[in-house]
């Protein structure tokens, strides 16, 4: 379970529940992004077993940091989806292939 990456608040959600909590920072970029990666799948492993929206919201949250810490803004990051999109499509036609020969 632990150590795991948090969002900035927990911390001081956890002192003010009367626990005590140890924590750092992520010693530099190669180890944050190795935390983001790993928290990305346990956000999208916990939206898998529950459908839940706020799950996806979580997931959100660290693709954002994953493009920050890569020096990518989210405006670019949704220019760029777009841009993809428009040359890819999107998911919205809920095409299934079944079968490429």
């Amino acid at each position: 379970m632990y150590p795991k990456l948090v969002r900035d608040n927990i911390p001081d959600i956890i002192v003010n529940d009367n626990k005590t909590v140890i924590y750092r920072k992520a010693v530099d970029n190669k180890e944050y992004i190795e935390y983001l990666n790993k928290k990305l799948l346990e956000e999208v492993n916990e939206y898998l077993e529950s459908n839940n929206i706020e799950e996806l919201i979580d997931i959100l949250e660290v693709v954002y940091s994953i493009a920050n810490v890569n020096d990518i803004s989210r405006v670019d990051l949704e220019n760029d989806r777009k841009y993809k999109e428009s040359i890819k499509g999107s998911f919205n036609s809920r095409l299934i292939v079944e079968e490429v020969k």
